[in-house]
């Protein structure tokens, strides 16, 4: 049988060693050996011996989900064997941590990540209650994290200087030493008129960058 289907990129290779690797750009290989952690639901294959657990996020961490419908729905992946992992057709970016190394990352855009790391819901700085980006999640350690992302990300540099104002439906994450706060761009007078559609941004101000997705958050895609 013969077709492009069956070209070398697309075959899945034997595995080499334990941890996370890119298959392509839309899918993570990962190769346990002993546990790993990854967003509930994107296992879209595996072979060996692997037990797939739910993973709970304690009580806080459940009430900041029902009062966001953010959060961080994980499940553990224990034994031996490969899983790939993809959601939704996303782009996929392996992120490896060095020691001192903490990032912010929306839930919405982890995908699978190394037991090494910590992770923490944590309520964003200076957000209030408005907004997508009321709760995301701190990531700290060394290991790889697995994100994903609807098209290409951009990655926009912040300094002291110059603040970036992101919109809450299109943050993917930032670096975690960054301030945060909300930023209202529209006169009270022209929201009573209608408005622009981009009434408040999350400002980010420091030193260090911001992950920005091309696209925002539809009300579909929020629900998987």
């Amino acid at each position: 049988m013969k077709s492009d289907l069956f070209a070398s990129e697309n075959l899945a290779q034997p595995a080499s060693a334990p941890g996370m690797t890119l298959q392509n750009a839309k899918s993570v290989k990962y190769t346990v050996n002993g546990e790993m952690l990854a967003r509930q639901g994107s296992m879209v294959a595996f072979r060996g011996n692997l037990q797939f657990e739910r993973k709970g996020q304690g009580i806080g961490g459940m009430l900041k989900r029902a009062v966001t419908g953010e959060g961080l729905a994980l499940m553990s992946v224990r034994g031996q064997g490969e899983a790939w992992f993809a959601h939704q057709a996303g782009n996929c970016f392996i992120i490896d941590f060095e020691p001192g190394d903490a990032l912010t990352i929306n839930g919405r855009n982890v995908l699978c990540f190394d037991p090494t790391l910590s992770y923490e819901i944590k309520m964003v700085k200076g957000a209030g209650m408005t907004g997508g980006g009321l709760f995301n999640s701190l990531f700290t350690g060394t290991g790889k994290l697995a994100v994903i992302c609807d098209g290409h990300p951009i990655i926009i540099p912040v300094t002291e200087q110059t603040p970036v104002y992101v919109d809450t439906d299109a943050v993917v994450g930032w670096s975690a030493r960054l301030e945060t706060g909300l930023h209202r761009s529209q006169s009270v007078g022209s929201m009573i008129r209608g408005g622009s559609g981009e009434a408040v941004q999350l400002m980010l101000r420091g030193e260090g960058f911001v992950i920005v997705r091309p696209s925002e958050v539809t009300e579909t895609a929020a629900a998987h």
